[in-house]
């Protein structure tokens, strides 16, 4: 495990040491034990693509870890306005440790991530968002007691988050099951190697347009916003589209009655969730969201330690 890029390239023994690892730091923190891991050494943090959560939790994780965490928004470095990725990842190795990077592009990060000698984390790209799925599975098994044989449901875009949560699943050895609109569906090539992904685990992934087949006896109901950054200008289009997608307590009563329900942020209450679900008793999003700290910490220990 060189890199962090996609949890298709993980086995499933290394998705679940990476879950483990960061319960036992999430243990340790409220304890009061300190794990500077990371000591003396400095993780270059690459932003193309803003966020709270992401930025928060991976410069308090590397502190925590007792190392540097340094920010690099796009108008600090040359990468974008006429610098190789090249030339970028063979400057940043000779100054860093590791790096991670929040971007659009997925074929970026894979750029970076063969040409630097050093781990590379993807934060998330439009394709895909490894990290996110990480803190969302150690949330599930913190609230459930296990991970296998549960039902993980997915209401919304074919998104990056979709992505994840498919190749996750299937690597943690949970029954997946997606639904979107006709148009949004999953990306092509991460539908068929998820497919292998599920027939090496032995589990289920259904893929379908009606959320409540999805649904449906489900452990785990999670969506997310209908108009991600870059998509401004289809946000009437999409609202309208997306809007039978709604989880609402008429569509979470079709889930476990002990389900909980789950989103990665930031949420628009009203549209792609109403308040009564996500404000409720079996919401469990700032459980997650915290999770983001721990298990990004368990992800660069286990690259830069």
């Amino acid at each position: 495990m060189k890199d962090l890029i996609s949890l298709h390239d993980l086995t499933s023994e290394e998705l679940k040491d990476l879950l483990k690892l960061g319960l036992k730091l999430k243990d340790e923190l409220k304890k009061g034990i300190p794990h500077p891991i990371l000591k003396g050494k400095t993780l270059g943090m690459i932003f193309t693509k803003s966020s709270t959560r992401t930025r928060v939790s991976f410069e308090v994780g590397m502190t925590q870890l007792g190392g540097y965490p340094l920010f690099l928004s796009s108008n600090d470095i040359q990468l974008g306005r006429g610098e190789t990725i090249h030339d970028t990842a063979k400057v940043l190795e000779r100054y860093l440790d590791g790096i991670m990077i929040r971007t659009y592009a997925h074929s970026d990060v894979l750029e970076l991530a063969k040409e630097a000698n050093i781990p590379v984390i993807n934060a998330l790209t439009d394709l895909l968002h490894p990290c996110q799925v990480l803190a969302d599975l150690m949330t599930t098994y913190e609230h459930k007691g296990k991970l296998e044989g549960l039902k993980f449901a997915y209401i919304g875009d074919g998104n990056n988050m979709a992505h994840s949560i498919m190749y996750g699943c299937a690597k943690a050895g949970l029954d997946c099951a997606i639904a979107t609109p006709s148009g949004y569906k999953c990306d092509e090539e991460v539908v068929e190697n998820a497919k292998a992904d599920f027939k090496a685990s032995g589990r289920s992934l259904v893929l379908t347009e009606d959320p409540v087949e999805a649904i449906s006896n489900a452990d785990v109901v999670y969506t997310d916003t209908w108009v991600s950054m870059g998509q401004e200008s289809e946000k009437a289009e999409r609202q309208r589209i997306f809007m039978p997608y709604q989880v609402n307590q008429e569509l979470f009563s079709h889930a476990k009655d002990d389900a909980v329900f789950m989103h990665c942020l930031p949420a628009y209450r009203g549209f792609e969730v109403t308040e009564d679900v996500i404000d409720g008793p079996r919401s469990v999003i700032f459980d997650e969201a915290e999770n983001r700290l721990h298990a990004q910490k368990a992800v660069m220990a286990t690259l830069m330690g």
